[in-house]
């Protein structure tokens, strides 16, 4: 009865402070704007086993991965080994002779489950040596940094987790112990072993001491996790199930609306949100994202900007976040304060526009954080607020407004498809709308890309015509670069004019155009079929429309666009294609698929200078260089830019780059018609 009646008290109080503490961090959420996320229930539990149960994200890393699983796992398994000494703790002292333990119920199935609580148990415990050893000893680079107190550096924090999580399993042992009981000694195999081996046979002292220890371990760790980086352990399967469940290289649509309304007043208009500039303008996921971030440095680790000697740090952008959150709640700051996010105490322009938007922060994060989001709305902020942003995209913004392509070329759209007798589009005659882009139009290295396609579709007889001039740049540049309101100007644009036609289906041989009418436009009334070229010329492939023969032998590596392979999961169409061409002897970098490094054109940077640490272009270059490789195969026209100045900087003349539609045209068109470029062209 006293032990009950302690229990009650300690439990009592414990959970008393655990909501109040939880009130404070639902009070943070509030901050943050409305955004519906509570939609699509069945794609969130299957996005919730997928990343958080079956921890595929923690895997990808496949020896930290497996301990770190294990460990989660393990959490999982002795929580119901738990929630029975919290049993035992209310009821077991009255109304069972013994305690109340799960053999009462479970039978002959209590064996499994016991050997289940000390097997997770000793690998917990395992794991936690591991880590802290890591911690202490290794400190791999990923885990330190300037926003986690210098290179190097230990966080107390982790090692202090490590410790109660230590603690707690070695309590488990004797709180385990026989007691008693003997058939709870079956299966307990780390049980029975501790007690031999420190002579508490009988199990009853040891019971209680490991019993109460637990206990209060469990809970003053619940009451721990609130102040901690490791809130996470409360916080990672609420932000997986609810993380976007859209493309991740989409934007939100920013609402702008209110610039057409002719009632609006000069107040509404003052108060409108151009983007974020602090934490009243981001959503309250994007605090709870911030509130879930484990600090392991998996986002900054992969970041291109940071790992070519940049400032950003994706990691530090959420830690900002929250930083700016707990101010506010300690009523340290105030939300007016001029001291918000976009303020040197907190993240700086130089930081913003170092992004490539490429999304390798995203994938990698185990509890799907959205960074690149944030970040382009406080790109937004900057440049439709405060009118800051780097020189150079001046220019491109004039180009766009003035001759609506970025590098303000004038002339036709269609001077590449000269002598092709390549039709208007008509919905009625054609199947296919071929979408140049700018690059296509007036990019001459892109525009010999574009006939190889053009002349594919219709080797192929696929019924295809493209807009001429009626087209216009599809406002990804702008809208990468936080210049919402030019972007949906010309998407707006294209979306009328697309749908006045019946167009049913697009194809684009460039990834930004591809991402942006596909997974952006329907927010704006687009809602058609819309293919990247990989995808079209791999089907007409397979389909035997299209019959590769053999090419000069070389080496081909492929160097995946972040737009259509992150950003949309397109890896394995350009490879069927270079497969499927004799001749060509595929090779992977290092970095490849989902893990691929950017080009470094991405985010706008396409049209800004690189000057501070290593050109992205440069690092994957030399990637692409070590393979060994005749050629380097793209499927994108900034990507192509890029990685041909990357070769030329890197000092090799000799190794070409070429697209997947430029050799698919030369392995089908006729030796006759086929013009000789030597491997060694560039």
């Amino acid at each position: 009865m006293v032990q009950t009646i302690a229990f009650i008290i300690v439990f009592a109080a414990s959970m008393g402070f655990f909501f109040f503490s939880a009130n404070g961090l639902f009070g943070m959420l509030r901050l943050g704007r409305a955004e519906n996320r509570f939609d699509q229930i069945g794609k969130r539990m299957g996005r919730l086993f997928k990343i958080a149960l079956a921890q595929g994200k923690i895997l990808r890393h496949p020896v930290i991965g497996a301990i770190h699983a294990a460990v989660f796992w393990g959490f999982c398994v002795i929580t119901l080994g738990t929630f029975e000494m919290f049993i035992d703790g209310f009821f077991g002292q009255l109304f069972f002779e013994h305690g109340f333990h799960f053999p009462i119920f479970l039978g002959p199935l209590y064996a499994p489950f016991a050997f289940s609580q000390d097997l997770f148990g000793v690998l917990i415990l395992i794991s936690c040596v591991i880590f802290l050893f890591r911690r202490i000893v290794i400190r791999p680079k990923r885990l330190s940094g300037p926003e986690m107190g210098g290179e190097k550096a230990v966080s107390g924090d982790a090692v202090f987790t490590l410790c109660v999580i230590s603690v707690l399993m070695l309590s488990l042992f004797p709180a385990n112990a026989l007691h008693g009981v003997p058939e709870m000694s079956s299966g307990r195999f780390a049980t029975v072993w501790f007690a031999q081996l420190t002579g508490f046979e009988d199990g009853h002292i040891a019971y209680q001491i490991g019993w109460w220890v637990h206990i209060v371990g469990v809970l003053g760790f619940l009451n721990f996790l609130p102040y901690s980086k490791h809130l996470h352990v409360l916080t990672s399967l609420p932000n997986v199930y609810l993380s976007n469940l859209e493309s991740m290289a989409k934007l939100p649509k920013l609402d702008l609306s209110i610039m057409e309304d002719e009632d609006a007043s000069e107040e509404d208009l003052e108060n409108m949100r151009w983007g974020v500039s602090d934490l009243k303008d981001v959503t309250w996921k994007t605090i709870l994202d911030s509130l879930t971030c484990t600090e392991c440095g998996r986002c900054t680790d992969v970041c291109p900007a940071n790992g070519t000697g940049k400032v950003l740090s994706p990691r530090k952008i959420i830690m900002n976040v929250r930083d700016r959150a707990e101010g506010l709640a300690k009523g340290h700051e105030e939300l007016e304060d001029e001291n918000h996010l976009l303020n040197k105490g907190y993240i700086s322009q130089e930081e913003l526009w170092a992004c490539t938007t490429c999304q390798a922060c995203i994938q990698e994060c185990p509890v799907t954080i959205e960074h690149v989001p944030v970040i382009v709305d406080m790109r937004r902020h900057l440049v439709q607020a405060e009118s800051e942003f780097p020189e150079e995209l001046q220019t491109m913004f004039s180009g766009l407004e003035n001759a609506g392509n970025p590098w303000s070329m004038s002339g036709s759209r269609m001077a590449w498809a000269q002598g092709m007798d390549i039709p208007d589009f008509d919905a009625g005659e054609h199947d296919v709308l071929l979408w140049i882009g700018c690059a296509g139009a007036y990019n001459d290295r892109y525009q010999k890309v574009v006939r190889s396609f053009a002349k594919l579709l219709q080797r192929a007889e696929v019924r295809f015509g493209c807009l001429g001039d009626a087209e216009s740049c599809t406002g990804d540049p702008a809208r990468r670069a936080g210049n919402e309101f030019l972007a949906q100007m010309f998407i707006q644009g294209n979306v009328d004019t697309l749908n006045e036609l019946g167009t049913k289906r697009v194809v684009t041989a460039c990834p930004h155009c591809f991402n942006t009418m596909a997974n952006e436009y329907p927010d704006f009334g687009g809602k058609w079929e819309v293919q990247h070229h990989s995808e079209l010329l791999a089907e007409l492939v397979k389909m035997g429309k299209l019959q590769p023969e053999a090419i000069d032998e070389r080496k081909v590596t492929y160097h995946d666009s972040c737009y259509i392979g992150r950003g949309n999961d397109i890896y394995d169409q350009p490879r069927d294609i270079l497969n499927a061409i004799p001749g060509i002897q595929p090779v992977e970098m290092k970095r490849n698929k989902s893990r691929g490094f950017c080009c470094g054109a991405g985010g706008a940077q396409m049209f800004m200078e690189e000057t501070v640490g290593d050109r992205v272009n440069v690092t994957r270059a030399k990637e692409a260089l070590e393979t060994g490789a005749d050629t380097v195969a793209a499927a994108c026209p900034f990507c192509m830019t890029m990685l041909d100045d990357g070769i030329t900087l890197n000092g090799n003349e000799t190794v070409e780059v070429l697209d997947i539609a430029e050799l698919l045209d030369q392995a089908t068109t006729p030796a006759a018609e086929q013009p000789k470029v030597p491997v060694t062209a560039k």
